[in-house]
């Protein structure tokens, strides 16, 4: 299959949020990592989490970094997306230390330096209680929570399953706020979600961030990350990988928390790029279908008001992942929403 088709099949048939890809696009080297991502170094030092799930013993991989100067007493959770990882929050991480937060950025159980179960029930339920559990084994009873992307639903859910536990909601371009299957577009089989991750390469994945994150402009900084994803794909334990990204495609589709925002008893801060038309399957539902979804100057503000306590943050001219593509002035919004909560 050429390039092209797969950009195509994967961008738009199944209409992900971003899939992995073979980096070196500038550099012509294709990165090989293991399916645990090894050979990919994160930016600070890799704990383990072991525990029992569903009848196997599992490891989540995590980066706990202390306040790099006064520390507030506060702690961060940052959840990744499903096309990033713990590493991908970077730069957040060295902004939010730097202001004196301890913080803790795990890879979820099937991403990343984490275990990646040959079967294994993915549910947002699951994912929040694995991320309790650790919390809980690292000493932290309460926390402000950040999810981006993916990270966002599983943000979402984990302040509906342990809102003592969560200070704050911080949910950055979260997918998950709309119900994909409702508006009608198609069910796609855990086989068929496989089949095309098999596809994946690093034409596919740059194209699809290019167009759906960056609003069409490219930096050669947004490289590592096409890298750090593609090397997963392109190792030994590809198929592995592939897996375990068909997996947690079909709880994305299958279990939305748009309908439960009403019950969100935490505050919550919304921040949202107005260029991100991020819907998983929209590639699946007809044309006058796909056309409506992801449409997230609307959906940010619907969002908002659909919760009890938010406060939207916009961001008119960025995409999917602010973060990354505006660091400097995602970062200070982050942080005045952070310091109004301490002055609360």
């Amino acid at each position: 299959m050429r390039t092209g088709a797969r950009v195509w099949c994967l961008g738009w048939i199944l209409g992900l949020a971003g899939c992995a890809a073979n980096g070196g696009l500038a550099t012509g080297a294709l990165p090989v990592h293991g399916a645990r991502l090894e050979g990919f170094d994160y930016p600070h030092p890799v704990s383990t989490y072991r525990f029992q799930s569903q009848g196997q013993a599992l490891e989540m991989a995590y980066m706990d970094v202390p306040p790099d100067g006064a520390p507030n007493g506060r702690t961060v959770v940052l959840m990744h997306g499903k096309n990033f990882c713990a590493a991908t929050w970077e730069a957040t991480i060295g902004v939010l230390s730097g202001a004196g937060f301890r913080v803790i950025a795990p890879d979820q159980v099937g991403f990343c330096k984490s275990s990646k179960p040959a079967a294994y029930q993915f549910s947002f339920h699951q994912l929040a209680a694995n991320t309790h559990a650790l919390l809980a084994k690292a000493g932290v009873e309460r926390a402000i929570v950040i999810g981006h992307s993916m990270g966002g639903m599983l943000a979402t859910r984990h302040a509906l399953d342990f809102p003592d536990a969560v200070e704050r909601l911080v949910l950055v371009n979260p997918i998950g706020i709309e119900d994909w299957q409702a508006e009608g577009v198609p069910y796609a089989s855990i086989d068929a979600l496989f089949a095309q991750e098999l596809r994946t390469d690093a034409a596919s994945i740059k194209a699809y961030q290019s167009r759906f994150y960056y609003n069409g402009a490219w930096k050669p900084e947004y490289d590592r990350w096409v890298d750090m994803l593609a090397g997963m794909y392109a190792g030994p334990g590809g198929r592995q990988v592939a897996w375990n990204q068909a997996l947690a495609s079909d709880m994305l589709f299958t279990q939305p928390v748009v309908h439960e925002f009403g019950s969100i008893r935490v505050p919550v801060v919304l921040m949202i790029g107005g260029k991100d038309r991020t819907a998983p399957g929209a590639g699946r539902a007809p044309p006058e279908v796909a056309a409506r979804l992801g449409d997230y100057p609307v959906l940010g503000r619907w969002a908002a008001g659909a919760i009890p306590d938010a406060t939207l943050v916009e961001f008119p001219e960025l995409g999917h992942s602010p973060q990354v593509e505006a660091p400097a002035r995602f970062h200070a919004a982050l942080l005045d929403a952070l310091v109004e909560t301490a002055d609360e």
